[in-house]
């Protein structure tokens, strides 16, 4: 099933989210639902809270990026294959010189932003069958899922951004949260009358 998609502005994508385990209600299900969604956006990941569900879970796919040309073999060969579920995901040491990349997110539809952040990380996290896993991810898939990460930790992508920029981007973003925006997958907007 699609589920919306929570856009900017809704204070669940704000807040630091809860570990769940095994017991969690319906959560293969849920993880079923929540690839279909960000299969149907075009996306490369998605978070619970984006979801409107503050729990640490969030699914990556990153084999579009698997295309880009200017990335050298060994990266293009690690993102074919990098389609995963995190589950209480943890970042255990970030390491490296920072690396600007141009972000977007489905919950901030039509806005992209360069943002720092280093290139290597060692993770650990329970896949959907709660295991755990401790690996290092370097380069795009070390990116993605530092997006991810932060959005089970209430953080956003445009909190990284110069505060000049964040000044240039602030109306688009008051327009998002209005529901003044026209995204070509399922929105839910915080700040939308009822009846309308």
């Amino acid at each position: 099933m699609i589920l919306p998609i929570v856009a900017y502005g809704d204070p669940v994508l704000r807040k630091e989210c809860m570990d769940i385990d095994a017991d969690y209600p319906n959560l293969k299900e849920l993880i079923v639902n929540m690839k279909e969604t960000m299969y149907n956006a075009s996306g490369v990941g998605l978070a619970a809270p984006q979801i409107g569900k503050a729990i640490r879970l969030f699914i990556i796919d990153a084999s579009p990026f698997a295309e880009d040309e200017d990335l050298d073999e060994a990266d293009r060969e690690t993102l074919k294959s990098f389609n995963k579920v995190f589950i209480n995901a943890q970042i255990l040491e970030e390491e490296g010189e920072e690396w600007s990349f141009n972000e977007g997110c489905l919950s901030i539809p039509d806005v992209r932003q360069d943002v720092l952040r280093q290139p290597k990380v060692t993770i650990e996290y329970q896949d959907e069958d709660f295991k755990t896993h401790t690996e290092v991810l370097e380069g795009l898939a070390a990116r993605v899922f530092q997006h991810e990460y932060d959005h089970i930790e209430g953080v956003l992508f445009t909190d990284k951004i110069s505060s000049l920029k964040k000044r240039l981007i602030k109306k688009k973003l008051e327009n998002i949260s209005k529901g003044k925006i026209n995204a070509d997958y399922r929105m839910r907007f915080p700040n939308l009358k009822k009846g309308r």
